[in-house]
């Protein structure tokens, strides 16, 4: 069948030509339209439900609003996991699909299940669906800067929550603008309850009052001298005296204002996040969030344009600043491999020029290697499949194969023409010279196309891979694989016909081409030598196997090789309770420490979090992003470990617990297993107590480990709290439920969002609480006053306990069971062998009581997956491998022969990866994997050449001798060690 496709193209070079033309524009037309990334998007399908209730503890949250979400999920279609993490003021539950389902698809389940529990859920708290984005999405971040020194934090952060975050918001592919940092300003009602008692008011009565304060109506239609007015009554707050003169009561005729039980001032939201930049003090930033799918460069460009737009109307003085830019490390990225593609292609046709000794002929497998690049970009568009270092190292990885088909075909051709040339003497006609340019295209047409079907084949691991390490790799997977198929499409189609072409006039002899003729010199002793003592040369190979195959037992382990993003993230861990006002302070230190070192462009720090719900981050945990330098700009001898370890050194605080690793990395880590760091663990167990016990015990543990940079279990019960114990009998006495004395808790000391004044766009929540004087320690607090229902008012002390003890700090879920993690901070990137060497040290140093288990996750959770994955799919694939070849060759023993090489190939492998110290992992494995497809294209072309020796001998009809069988295998060796070159 390839014979008769070869000779129909070779009768129509005008379709072929066209149809190539036409290939080479939609090639070009989809390559100009394929996304930019750095890396493909790893995130699972994933929807976060996000449920703020203010001023709650995570131990109310976690039994109120956590919990049943979680288990109510944990019954949706194609839920694989449900994780959840409470903490003070907020509920994150994080619901992960399987692969293959429509992110859409999933929100709309989500929804649905989430319908049944909105009746058990307290009054007031509200849950919402977070951005339709990947752990991938955060793709630029920016700081609000004041050079004037004029406005206050509230000021900026008033300007980005009212302005620019909704200007950006209108960025195609902009999911959400997140803020961080600032103050949130409020009006705060601040009562003095000796004031209400003196008076006889409840603090209900200031609630209700202030919540109708504040409002706006409509009122129809006027219809007056022909025209219509439309009525309205005016009532939203303008100012803070119009908030004092709101009236409670009165008093003997005299109305009694909110002015006289207390003050009216602007003051600050609680805090959840602080922003800081350059080591300078606080500041506000933002956060851009990518939708799903969407295009991260031209995102960014758009945010870009957009910012540069709103520029000349920002305050004056005021200056928006980026602390995080991933473009810097899309276009590294993608410029790299750009530059490393055309290099190869470059080396790739100097070598065909050199070796093929003509450059007509050479032109031929030349002009394909783009023609199949390009075309690659086709099929890469519909898939979805986007520019990013994968998809090119695809392409990278297969420039040398594109180019072996046409190679063969060619260099096959020009032997057999110049054969004949050498053996006539009258010139040949353009039918023979085109006779014998076809005859040997067919000859080895077959088997070359097989050979590239194998390479395709033996590339079924990779697309079999499965969650993160296939949608990493599969994006490369797609690129070779289309690439080759391109080629060897061409080969059949294309090459033939340009043969015909450019392969023409008198051809010198391939014994003429000096370069062979020095291949020769070399190779032919060698092969003479290796044929005359057979036995010894399977031996010594043997031998070698035996040496150098144990070589994979000394190599280390990880998930991938670490990408350089030209950024580092600084992120310790403190203890559980830190003050924002310590925090900051602590975080502007780091920064300014950070900021000290030459190789540092930029430090944008934060602590806590965003109002994202993709951003879960407690107030304990620190998120510096340091933008670095270009490695020119570096001190000499400087490399980023160097850098790092520095700059570890140099950040050394009590009570913290330093954590590094890089933007993208981090942001993939957290989405995808909960763990911050690479490598962590997760302990589960029936209570936070024991589970924190467990995880100090682990930590003890693992510090005595030489590899550990630092180690930190997270104190999950280790929180502080003042708990306010009811006495039900007592509180009967005065004719008061539970219900009314936590009323005073949450309004009178923790206070209540009572209402929200509209100020042209900007919005502003009222609170009304008792004075700080009244609430600012234990003793005030058990002299905080309930009215009863006769109308007296009395402490709370009466009627409830006031006590300190400690509790959740913040609660993890995973599944419905109550989780730990241990971040695992390592000076090696050999992970697994860490693992090992930390599970023999737990089985001789640890015993876990009753109903606690201990896993470790992180990076080392895929690596783990990704082998036994490996190990079930590479022997089936060699099967199929050996099945193609036997269907090529007919033949169990060639078959056999030509499986053989894929593990001298491992064995070079194995050397070199000793020599340059790299670890295992899954992008060596797919590079084993590409270069056992070429090992055994090696061995078809040697094999072809070898049948063609031995057939010229035996269609002379002369029995063979030994002598002649050696003669043919030398001739056949030759010619296939040359084309295989």
């Amino acid at each position: 069948m390839i014979a008769r496709w070869i000779d129909w193209c070779a009768r129509n070079r005008f379709l072929v030509f066209t149809g190539t033309l036409l290939l080479v524009l939609a090639g070009i037309w989809a390559l100009r339209r394929i996304p930019l990334d750095a890396l493909p998007d790893i995130s699972d399908v994933e929807v976060i439900i996000h449920t703020p209730w203010m001023g709650e503890p995570p131990s109310i949250i976690e039994d109120q609003v956590t919990y049943p979400i979680v288990t109510t999920l944990l019954a949706a279609p194609h839920v694989k996991a449900v994780r959840a993490q409470t903490m003070f003021g907020d509920s994150y539950v994080f619901v992960v699909f399987e692969d293959g389902t429509d992110l859409y698809w999933a929100r709309s389940r989500v929804l649905e299940y989430m319908q049944q529990i909105q009746g058990r859920l307290p009054e007031g708290v509200h849950p919402v669906i977070g951005p339709d984005a990947t752990g991938a999405g955060w793709i630029y971040e920016y700081v609000l800067v004041d050079h004037s020194h004029q406005r206050s934090l509230a000021d900026l952060r008033g300007l980005q929550d009212w302005y620019l975050r909704y200007q950006l918001a209108t960025v195609p592919g902009v999911a959400e603008v997140a803020t961080i940092g600032g103050f949130v300003r409020q009006y705060q009602v601040n009562v003095d309850p000796d004031k209400l008692r003196a008076y006889g008011i409840p603090l209900s009565t200031v609630i209700e009052k202030v919540r109708a304060s504040t409002n706006e109506v409509g009122g129809r239609l006027l219809e007056m001298g022909g025209a219509e007015y439309m009525i309205r009554g005016l009532g939203y707050l303008r100012s803070l005296s119009d908030l004092e003169t709101v009236p409670v009561t009165t008093k003997n005729g005299t109305a009694v204002l909110i002015r006289d039980l207390g003050t009216v001032t602007f003051g600050p939201d609680i805090r959840e996040g602080v922003a800081e930049w350059q080591g300078q003090g606080e500041t506000v930033g933002g956060i851009i969030v990518m939708r799903d799918g969407m295009n991260a460069l031209t995102v960014i460009n758009g945010v870009k344009q957009k910012l540069e737009e709103i520029k000349p109307s920002l305050p004056t003085g005021v200056e928006v600043v980026a602390g995080y830019d991933r473009s810097g490390l899309i276009h590294a990225s993608i410029e790299t491999l750009q530059r490393d593609l055309l290099e190869e292609a470059v080396i790739v046709s100097i070598v065909i020029v050199v070796f093929l000794f003509h450059f007509r002929s050479a032109l031929i497998p030349i002009l394909t290697l783009p023609i199949a690049v390009i075309a690659a970009f086709i099929p890469m568009y519909y898939l979805n499949v986007s520019s990013n270092i994968m998809s090119l190292g695809g392409l990278a990885l297969a420039i040398g194969v594109l180019v072996d088909a046409a190679i063969v075909m060619v260099e096959n051709g020009y032997r057999q023409l110049s054969e004949h040339q050498a053996r006539e003497s009258a010139p040949l006609s353009e039918p023979q010279r085109q006779r014998i340019l076809l005859d040997s295209a067919k000859q080895v047409g077959p088997a070359i196309f097989f050979s590239l079907v194998i390479i395709v084949v033996s590339f079924l691991p990779v697309f079999l891979l499965e969650a993160q390490e296939g949608r990493m790799f599969r994006p490369l997977a797609w690129t070779k694989t289309l690439a080759v198929g391109f080629s060897s499409v061409l080969a059949i189609t294309l090459v033939p016909v340009l043969m015909i072409l450019f392969i023409r006039g008198r051809l010198r002899p391939e014994s003429r081409n000096p370069l062979s003729r020095l291949t020769q010199a070399i190779y032919l002793p060698v092969l003479r030598l290796c044929l005359r003592f057979r036995k010894t040369t399977l031996i010594l190979n043997l031998i070698f196997l035996v040496v150098t195959l144990p070589l994979a037992l000394k190599i280390g382990s990880q998930f991938m090789p670490p990408l350089f993003e030209g950024s580092a993230l600084y992120m310790p861990s403190a203890l559980p309770g830190i003050s924002v006002g310590q925090a900051s302070q602590l975080l502007q230190e780091q920064d300014r420490i950070i900021r000290t070192f030459p190789e540092v462009e930029t430090v944008f720090g934060t602590i806590g979090r965003s109002d994202s719900a993709t951003d879960n981050a407690p107030l304990d945990m620190y998120d510096t992003t340091i933008m670095l330098k270009p490695r020119t700009e570096w001190r000499p001898g400087m490399t980023y470990e160097k850098l790092i370890q520095e700059m570890d050194s140099k950040l050394q605080f009590p009570g913290l617990s330093n954590t590094w690793t890089m933007p993208v990395e981090n942001r993939l880590d957290m989405e995808l297993t909960g763990i911050k760091t690479p490598l962590g663990m997760k302990i589960q167990g029936p209570t936070l107590d024991g589970i924190q016990r467990v995880a100090a015990q682990l930590q003890q543990v693992l510090t005595s480990l030489p590899d550990v940079r630092s180690i930190f279990a997270e104190r999950v019960s280790q929180g502080f709290y003042i708990n306010v114990e009811v006495n039900r009998a007592e509180a009967a006495r005065y004719g008061l439920t539970v219900a009314d004395v936590q009323q005073v808790v949450t309004s009178g000391i923790g206070g209540e969002m009572v209402t929200e004044n509209i100020e042209g766009r900007e919005r502003y929540p009222v609170n009304v609480r008792y004075s700080r004087d009244f609430r600012d320690n234990v003793e005030e607090l058990r002299r905080v006053l309930i009215a009863t229902p006769t109308g007296t008012q009395i402490p709370i002390a009466e009627v409830a306990k006031i006590s300190f003890s400690r509790g959740p700090s913040m609660i993890r879920d995973e599944d419905g069971a109550l989780t730990g993690y241990v971040y695992i901070d390592l000076n090696t990137k050999d992970y697994g062998g860490f693992v090992t060497s930390a599970n023999n040290l737990f089985r001789q140093k640890l015993k876990l009581p009753p109903g606690y288990t201990y896993k470790w996750s992180g990076e080392y959770e895929f690596e783990l997956r990704a082998k036994e994955r490996l190990q079930l799919i590479l022997p089936v694939v060699f099967c199929v491998i050996f099945l193609l070849l036997y269907m090529v060759f007919h033949s169990i023993a060639e078959a056999a022969v030509l499986i053989f090489p894929t593990i001298y190939a491992l064995t070079g492998g194995l050397i070199l990866q000793r020599l340059l110290g790299y670890n295992f992992s899954v992008a060596v494995w797919v590079g084993y994997i590409a270069l056992f497809g070429i090992a055994v294209e090696t061995g078809v072309v040697m094999v072809v050449y070898l049948h063609e020796a031995l057939d010229h001998r035996l269609a002379s009809g002369v029995p063979l001798r030994h002598e002649d069988i050696e003669a043919a295998v030398i001739e056949g060796a030759v010619s296939g060690s040359g084309q295989s070159s």
